[in-house]
């Protein structure tokens, strides 16, 4: 009996808790070996099923500045780009963003305490202004650790009329193994993703270069090559070749602004 080739087989393994799930991506190999390709969420995912999936800071970080990367390179004009990196934004403290331009958007705080995170979905059912006066969502801030507490009010976190523009509210300790959020209760069990957390921190927590194509092609109308990004997302310094790779018309001198601002690899 000759020798026989067994291909590469890819399955998915699903872990249900009630409404919430995870996709699990396990390869398998030619040589027996078994590791995990991808992560998906579905169904009912609020800030609790984040805060299960979040992978370590350095790593959100990592994909933040990756993510700003390669907005910057696609859009040079910097109030059309969906994602940013400040890795001056405050005394010791760097600050990642996304916005999308229709009144929803998320911060993340890094800093010598750790991380503090808020998104807001201005449609969700609880954000400030379901009331009158708006006022935040009983819970998203009562736990907050003091540490954080100056970004509650952090002015660039408020809208116009001075409310903590937030559904939702998320941290992780310098000390601490977990992310945590607060004890909040989501008023519709039967809505998915109530708080806007997963659709939110989508991108971020899928963390793959093919996720950002595709996100590039929705978002951009743009199809930057795959290999190009997954370059950037291990943070290589950038070449020619690469950033032409993701965008045809821009030259790599002209991004030395935001690489600085970004504080990505050189």
């Amino acid at each position: 009996m000759g020798d026989a080739t067994i291909a590469t087989v890819t399955s998915w393994i699903v872990i249900q808790v009630g409404e919430t799930g995870t996709e699990i991506e396990v390869v398998l190999d030619a040589d027996g070996g078994c590791g995990v390709g991808a992560v998906r969420l579905y169904g009912l995912v609020t800030v609790y099923g984040v805060i299960a999936q979040l992978p370590d800071p350095e790593i959100v970080r990592a994909r933040s500045k990756a993510m700003a990367m390669l907005d910057a390179t696609l859009s040079p004009e910097w109030q059309w780009r969906y994602y940013s990196y400040d890795a001056q934004w405050g005394h010791s403290e760097e600050l990642a963003s996304m916005r999308d331009g229709s009144g929803n958007d998320y911060a993340v705080v890094f800093g010598e305490a750790g991380v503090y995170a808020q998104a807001c979905d201005h449609e969700s059912p609880i954000n400030a202004y379901r009331v009158s006066p708006p006022e935040p969502w009983p819970g998203l801030f009562d736990a907050l650790p003091d540490a954080f507490r100056h970004l509650e009010r952090e002015p660039a976190f408020l809208d116009h009329n001075g409310v903590q523009r937030a559904t939702v509210c998320l941290w992780r300790e310098r000390t601490d193994s977990v992310w945590r959020c607060g004890d909040i209760e989501i008023p519709d069990k039967n809505e998915d993703d109530a708080d806007g957390a997963e659709w939110l921190f989508e991108l971020l927590l899928e963390g793959t270069a093919e996720a950002y194509v595709e996100f590039a092609d929705e978002y951009y109308e743009m199809a930057p090559a795959l290999e190009a990004v997954q370059h950037v997302y291990n943070l290589k310094p950038l070449t020619q070749e690469v950033v032409s790779a993701l965008n045809p018309v821009v030259k790599l001198e002209e991004l030395a602004e935001d690489i600085a601002q970004i504080g990505y690899p050189v």
